[in-house]
Order: C-alpha cells, then structure tokens, then sequence
C-alpha cells in the first residue's frame, strides 16, 4: 500500500527501516531513456543473456554487498516474499552460467518502481536495464521510478519532477490493466 501512495523503504546504518517520499521524485520517461553511443554499442554485441526472475533473490544479494547499503536482511526477506506473492522482480544478465548483472524492483499496474543494480562485469546492469525498458515498453507502461536522481540516473534519462505530479503519474499508471508477468 505505500508504493501506491508514493511510499518507498530504506533500511540506515542502524538497521531501521524508515519511509521515504521525497519531494521532488525522480522518473526515468520511458519516452526519455538515454543510450549512450557506447551502450548501444554493447547491446549490439550482446554479450549477455537476459533473463527476468530466474535469480531474484541472488540479483537482491548482490546488490546489497557495497560498502553502504540500505537493504537489509529485513529488505531481502520483504522483498522475496514480494516477489513470491508476484510483484517484486528481477531482471539479470548472464554470462553462462554466472549472475554478473542485474536489477530488481515492484510492479503494480503500469508502474516500475526500481530499487537497486548491481554489475561484476561491464555493462551487465545497464544492459538489464535497457531490456527492462523494452520490456516495459512492450507492456504499456506508464511509470518507471528511480526515487531519487543521482548521476547514473541521470545519465541514463532520469529527470526529477515535483511530488505533486509525480503522484498524479502513479495514480493513472496503478489503474492501467496491464502486468509485469502473463502470471499476474
């Protein structure tokens, strides 16, 4: 219910998981997205298999393994039953059989809301990225939040809009009739 009235958790450094909502929020258009000359490079070659939640819980550990991080175990263990109920998912870059990329979020109606990426090789979570925007492009999605902009955002289209807007986008893409999954 809180990712419905523009609600996200964060965990801090002492392990207590706070709310956030911040005013302005970020997006990422998904008429926007910023390929770089050098990413569109990568996505010809296609170095990686892309798959969608085959690896979610493993795509949530490798993101939490930075020096900082605000998921916790307590995230990791929310987020898996969100995803096994069917509305948190992931989508990974393989090489083999080696998770080296990846990303994971909620989906509720015709919005995205991403939490985190993780790369061990070039490329691999801005390649799971641009096939998460195809992938939302193919579905008719409205929304893709990124929750705050920062450079990397930013440098792949990520824009910042007032709060109150923001809650109006949300509100028209929960009532889209449309799904992450067939499943849903």
């Amino acid at each position: 219910m809180a990712y419905q009235q523009g609600y996200f958790p964060m965990a801090e450094a002492d392990g207590e998981i706070y709310w956030h909502s911040p005013d302005p929020r970020a997006i990422i258009p998904l008429d926007g997205v910023n390929i770089s000359h050098s990413l569109r490079k990568a996505v010809r070659k296609n170095p990686f298999t892309l798959r969608i939640d085959t690896a979610f819980h493993d795509v949530m550990i490798a993101c939490s393994q930075r020096e900082e991080t605000w998921i916790s175990d307590e995230v990791i263990d929310s987020y898996t039953r969100l995803h096994q109920m069917g509305l948190a998912h992931s989508v990974e870059a393989w090489d083999g059989g080696v998770l080296v990329g990846g990303l994971y979020g909620v989906s509720m109606g015709g919005a995205f809301f991403g939490e985190s990426m993780f790369a061990h090789r070039t490329d691999a979570s801005k390649l799971a990225f641009v096939a998460l925007v195809e992938h939302l492009r193919a579905r008719h999605f409205l929304l893709l939040d990124s929750q705050y902009l920062n450079p990397h955002i930013e440098s792949l289209g990520g824009i910042e809009i007032p709060r109150g807007e923001y809650l109006h986008r949300l509100e028209l893409a929960l009532h889209l009739p449309v799904s992450f999954t067939d499943e849903e």
